[in-house]
């Protein structure tokens, strides 16, 4: 694919994903920690203070497209960071892009963090992002109900 970049996240990216997220079947696949606008700004606003969190925003072209972010960094001994990703524009789904962007960035963060493995949880229904991380070598370590829907958590070790 190719045509997409990761860029950095702002204010206005966290407004627009926040909207875009609010989208009944994103809502769906992808549980929000922030239950308002204002509480998604000020964990975007922490995240700047932290080294416990890192994210990208996802571009092709001029278009914003989703996030990807790594967060809990360095906060356990088992497992040193955990990944997160959506791609809200429906239209870029099931091209591959979000297997190619999660590569590029885990490049990235096992680099810039010294990560050694790396985790993700994704519901069991979410064949499209169980698919994504298979293909980026991640294993599936369980399957638990996590408010009646079965989930599965996800690693990829890196040394």
């Amino acid at each position: 694919m190719g045509a997409w970049r990761l860029c950095e996240r702002t204010k206005e990216n966290v407004i627009v994903f926040y909207d875009r997220t609010e989208e009944k079947e994103i809502k769906k696949l992808f549980p929000k920690q922030a239950s308002s606008l204002e509480e998604a700004l000020i964990q975007f606003q922490n995240t700047q203070k932290s080294n416990l969190s890192y994210g990208k925003t996802i571009y092709i072209g001029s278009r914003y497209i989703g996030d990807i972010w790594c967060y809990g960094i360095h906060q356990e001994k088992e497992v040193d960071a955990m990944l997160s990703y959506c791609i809200f524009e429906k239209e870029f789904w099931n091209r591959g892009i979000a297997t190619e962007v999660v590569s590029a960035f885990l490049e990235e963060v096992i680099r810039r963090f010294a990560l050694e493995s790396i985790g993700a949880f994704t519901y069991s229904f979410n064949k499209a992002s169980i698919r994504v991380l298979e293909k980026n070598n991640f294993q599936v370590q369980e399957i638990f109900l996590e408010d009646g829907v079965e989930s599965q958590y996800f690693i990829k070790k890196i040394k």
